[in-house]
């Protein structure tokens, strides 16, 4: 999965949990937002039917790059499994007898052949299952969500549609739209105002292409994606969303 150019790069390493993931703060703002976005408005066939009108603090009033690392970081935490397991010196399978007599052989004093210092032997600190998983406040998390496609309006990474629906699946329509739209050959996360199983069916085989409703997104879903096609219902349920929760 691509990262977005202008957001993510070096998002992608663990590491340990931040002021910020206990605290929730927001913090000084890390870039700015551009004032109004224009978004061209297409059809089936790529051609324009109109322009949506949009402020990125709409949805966000600023882009904290800080709380999306963070976020991301929460997510990526959470997708671990923590199944890994390796054996201490009890749980491999060897005797315990020693292996020669302490004094006398010229050799390095030794036990048995299950000490972690030999081949074969058990790991003298065993990694043991663990979970991984944290959580963050709820308002932090929305916020980061937003924040992210604040940022994909801002670095002109959004393509809206008119409408995208289909009577039923097929996947070489869903090709043909997207090769209209010039969003074919990236990484793309695709966001209907709700769940619409024909579009989910149509998109599922298609490489390095992601369909989510709109009350599904985080911010770690729409930055894992090059670029975000939007319905334009989709855009309109987000812009309620964010004023409901009296942001914009």
């Amino acid at each position: 999965m691509a990262p977005s150019r202008g957001l993510v790069a070096g998002f992608w390493s663990f590491s340990p949990r931040t002021n910020c993931e206990r605290t929730g703060r927001v913090g000084k703002p890390a870039a700015g937002l551009a004032t109004m976005a224009s978004l061209t408005i297409h059809d089936f066939r790529g051609e324009s039917v109109g322009t949506y009108e949009i402020e990125p603090t709409d949805l966000a009033p600023r882009i904290n790059k800080q709380l999306l690392h963070d976020v991301v970081v929460m997510y990526q935490a959470n997708r671990r499994q923590g199944s890994v397991k390796t054996k201490s010196r009890r749980e491999v399978a060897g005797s315990t007898r020693k292996l020669y007599r302490q004094k006398g052989t010229g050799n390095a004093r030794a036990g048995g052949r299950r000490s972690g210092v030999r081949r074969g032997g058990g790991h003298i600190f065993a990694i043991r299952p663990r979970d991984y998983s944290y959580s963050m406040p709820r308002q932090a998390v929305r916020m980061a969500t937003r924040m992210a496609i604040a940022a994909k309006i801002r670095d002109d990474e959004i393509v809206i549609v008119d409408e995208l629906s289909f009577a039923v699946p097929k996947t070489r329509a869903m090709v043909g739209v997207l090769k209209a739209l010039g969003c074919a050959g990236e990484s793309l996360l695709v966001t209907t105002a709700g769940h619409d199983p024909n579009v989910y069916k149509s998109a599922r085989n298609i490489r390095e292409v992601t369909v989510a409703p709109a009350a599904d997104l985080n911010a770690l879903t729409v930055l894992s994606s090059r670029r975000m096609l939007l319905t334009r219902a989709a855009l309109d349920a987000l812009k309620k969303q964010a004023a409901a929760a009296g942001l914009s």
